[in-house]
């Protein structure tokens, strides 16, 4: 089976937002629009394709990223069925609500553009701020589509002075609509200097004319704006322009295009989906501006056998190299891991490595993706996105590749939960079938942890706020038939230490017969980050959230027991000093010691450096941690005053506010714990006038009064 499409003719784009931008609706457009549906799904409905889950389609938002391909040729273009003239697209629809952020964040990982779609009355909302973070870490193009430009207080000039203000000052408009609100009729390209006009059944027919006479000023004054910011990217076209000659179409597009892929230049255009209005030139846009696979520079990883860092062109020619991104428990077929080809071709029924692991494992089927149905493939080639079935021990984040040429490539991070809740199941039959339903969802969502609490037995789930444990605990029922009781919402505080400090220890036991014999001096201290050109020494052991450095001389312990003392230092930080929560952010160096020829053991050293890190944490003033959240209320103004009382006493800190339309926006950072029930208490004092955005932002330590209550209420 040969490549349908050259990878210079390919697209691998997401759409992404803040909930309710409209983000949805704008991917059942493009689904419509490139002939992969014959009817529109609405989210009111509940029957979009991208929304397939139950769950999604009950509450209307997107809860788990959903995969497509499709085709496009360029909405103008004579003959639209001419294969020579498409496009392919792989599209990920991700979701807006921050309890789900993490399908936004390794979705980014695998992408090589995307759609930020912006409500045209709020303009930049939290969420789409984080996704902002995301895409610029992942160094990821984007086009700006200004959405809802028909609902009621829409206002393009205040929407695009927002992503000025809070996302980017390289955000250029490149288009401009005709109206607003309930007189929302078309768009100007201010590239082609023409309006476009949507009719006929479901928009399906775009006619291009001339610029209304009454907005053409308007559009010669951005274009000039857009020309100032094009022609910044190209001397030859600078020199030109300065002396008075305006650049061609086709030089305006090249040098736009070479902007965007390099970050330089973020298009704003603008439409509404549910209007069917400017979709269609979205799309080709995409074309035009967001890079092919080849447009990229080489993916880099390590060769797991070497360190050696070893890249990798995106050509089918090149060895196989893939990323899985994502899991997915599929009652049909069983797990899918979806990943995305960098370079080579993998085709199923054979071996490849898994660069992570380094086990070996055969690709039984691999399917292409059309959301919750699945097509059958033979092959997957260099820069496309598809899902294996089959592979046995595999995990998200892990490099697939070919064994004669391994590489390793840099695992996506996650954000850390923190809501927790206790969980236990309703029968004896339902105890059996929950811990298989939590272990598989948790190997889905990296977000989601399971733990066991050492005193009570009892089973800790953890994610990223109530609505995401809510969501976890109805899919354990639907799709394992799982009941369950669940306990009220805890806060997942962390503890770490603030200061260096030395212990030692000798561990020494005799009951007759061989003994017990362990002694290590270590000395701890606060975790640094490390400087993005700094390597980690040899000697060193860096993990996620802590340290071991092994500054062992002469042998005065043997190399068989350091492993164990640093699984000791690791035990004694899972159980926390303070209030028994996890320890995080330390660094560990062991420095002496000694053994004894008979009488040591691991189990020895082991224990030897839970004493010592316990009396080493507890000189380095071991402190609690709380989630401090981000906040985002907003507010009719005639509330303010109420609003930041409210907050200010739940130990929150205002950090500015600011007028969009028409209403006063609050951004504070805010304990978790104080925010609980706070959706009701806004309501009740905005008579409903209100809304709030809440995501995690950062730990911080927690007052003396407040860690004196926590410790009481776990009875210490």
């Amino acid at each position: 089976m040969a490549r349908e499409f050259s990878i210079e003719r390919m697209r691998n784009f997401g759409i992404v937002a803040h909930v309710d931008a409209g983000k949805t609706t704008t991917s059942e457009r493009i689904l419509f629009y490139t002939g992969m549906t014959h009817k529109l799904g609405e989210v009111h409905d509940g029957e979009t394709v991208t929304d397939w889950m139950e769950q999604e389609r009950e509450r209307g938002i997107t809860i788990t990223a959903a995969a497509i391909s499709c085709n496009w040729s360029k909405t103008l273009e004579t003959d639209r069925k001419d294969k020579s003239k498409m496009y392919t697209f792989n599209i990920i629809d991700t979701p807006g609500h921050i309890d789900f952020t993490a399908e936004v964040k390794r979705s980014m990982r695998v992408l090589d553009g995307a759609i930020v779609v912006f409500d045209g009355a709020a303009g930049v909302e939290p969420q789409t701020e984080t996704n902002w973070g995301y895409a610029d870490e992942a160094n990821v193009p984007r086009i700006c589509f200004i959405n809802k430009m028909d609902k009621l207080g829409a206002d393009f000039d205040a929407a695009v002075k927002s992503i000025e203000d809070r996302l980017t000052k390289k955000a250029v408009r490149i288009q401009l609509p005709i109206g607003a609100e309930n007189d929302m009729s078309g768009v100007i390209d201010l590239i082609t200097m023409k309006a476009y006009r949507f009719g006929g059944e479901m928009g399906t027919e775009v006619t291009e004319e001339d610029i209304p006479s009454e907005l053409q000023a308007e559009a010669e004054k951005w274009r000039g704006v857009l020309i100032e910011k094009v022609v910044e990217h190209d001397d030859a076209l600078m020199e030109a322009y300065l002396g008075g000659e305006e650049p061609a179409l086709e030089d305006l597009k090249k040098t736009l295009r070479k902007a965007v892929i390099a970050n330089e230049i973020f298009p704003i255009m603008t439409g509404t989906a549910l209007q069917n209005i400017g979709v269609q030139l979205v799309l080709d846009a995409v074309v035009d501006y967001l890079p092919s696979p080849t447009d990229l520079p080489p993916v880099e990883g390590i060769n797991p056998k070497n360190d050696e860092t070893v890249s990798r062109q995106a050509s089918d020619e090149e060895p196989f190299c893939g990323l899985v991104f994502k899991l997915q428990d599929d009652k049909f077929v069983g797990q899918l891991a979806f990943f995305r080809v960098y370079s080579g071709v993998v085709k199923s029924g054979t071996y490849i490595l898994n660069a992570s692991t380094g086990n070996k494992e055969r690709v039984g089927r691999i399917v292409r993706l059309q959301a919750d149905k699945r097509a059958e493939i033979e092959a997957v080639y260099a820069g496309e996105i598809a899902a294996m079935v089959g592979l046995k021990e595999v995990k998200t984040s892990d490099t697939l590749c070919d064994e004669a040429a391994p590489i390793e490539l840099e695992q996506i991070s996650f954000p850390k939960p923190v809501v927790a809740v206790r969980v236990e199941p309703k029968t004896k039959n339902d105890q059996e079938k929950m811990s298989t339903a939590l272990r598989r969802l948790a190997d889905e969502d990296p977000t989601f942890t399971v733990s066991t609490d050492e005193e009570t037995l009892e089973t800790i789930i953890a994610g990223m706020g109530e609505l995401h444990l809510d969501i976890i605990v109805d899919r354990m029922k639907r799709e394992f038939g799982v009941e369950a009781n669940i306990g009220q919402p805890q806060v997942a505080y962390r503890e770490t230490i603030q200061g260096t400090a030395e212990a030692e220890h000798k561990y020494i036991k005799q009951t007759g017969g061989r003994g017990q014999y362990g002694h290590v001096k270590i000395r701890i201290k606060p975790l640094e980050s490390l400087a993005e050109d700094e390597t980690v020494a040899k000697n060193v052991t860096r993990e996620d959230h802590f340290e071991f450095v092994n500054n062992i001389k002469g042998g005065v312990i043997p190399n068989e027991y350091i492993p164990a003392v640093m699984k000791g230092c690791k035990e004694a930080m899972a159980r926390g000093l303070v209030a028994g929560y996890k320890m995080e952010d330390v660094s560990v160096e062991l420095f002496d010691g000694s053994y004894h020829d008979v009488d040591s053991s691991e189990i020895a050293f082991k224990m030897a450096a839970i004493n010592a890190f316990k009396e080493a944490a507890q000189k380095a003033n071991a402190v609690i941690l709380e989630p401090i959240m981000k906040v985002e209320v907003r507010t009719p103004d005639e509330f303010m005053g109420d609003i930041t009382g409210n907050i200010s006493s739940k130990r929150g800190l205002i950090e500015q506010s600011s007028e969009l339309a028409g209403k006063t926006i609050v951004n504070a950072k805010v304990p978790l714990s104080e925010m609980f029930g706070y959706t009701n208490t806004l309501r009740s004092m905005t008579q409903g006038r209100a809304s709030m955005t809440m995501e995690f932002n950062h730990y911080e330590v927690v007052p003396p009064n407040i860690a004196e209550e926590i410790k009481r209420s776990r009875g210490l």
